[in-house]
């Protein structure tokens, strides 16, 4: 018997769906859908892969106001937990919380250009899994 994942997107809010989807594509390595443009009200960062989750944007009038009750742990592929923290500072995200210890270990918050936090972990590479 094969599993389903019942979750089929991960939806976020957003003033500017395109925006926010082009920051998640470049993060997870996955594309904007090819239907969606800009000024669209709905934007989909579609994994390409069955079963995976996409990431849906769907525009709002209300801003953020909160902290997150649910956020996405990112685990780099490759490379180091700093190196990814520099990366997504490059493409607009910002560190909320800096929760790295001088053992190396813990992690770093961050929000994306619209607010959304998610956290960024050490990588595969520094936990031994890749």
């Amino acid at each position: 018997m094969s599993y389903l994942n019942p979750v089929r997107h991960i939806t976020f809010d957003a003033h500017d769906p395109y925006l926010v989807a082009g920051f998640w594509a470049a993060l997870t390595g996955a594309s904007v859908h090819p239907d969606d443009k800009p000024g669209d009200d709905e934007v989909l960062v579609d994994p390409g892969v069955p079963g995976v989750p996409g990431l849906l944007f769907i525009r709002v009038p209300d801003a953020k106001t909160v902290k997150n009750r649910v956020h996405l742990d990112i685990q780099p592929p490759a490379g180091t937990r700093d190196e990814e923290v520099e990366r997504l500072t490059g493409l607009g995200a910002r560190v909320v919380d800096d929760r790295r210890t001088p053992d190396g270990m813990g992690w770093v918050v961050m929000a994306d250009p619209e607010g959304n936090e998610f956290c960024v972990e050490r990588s595969a590479v520094e936990r031994g899994l890749a």
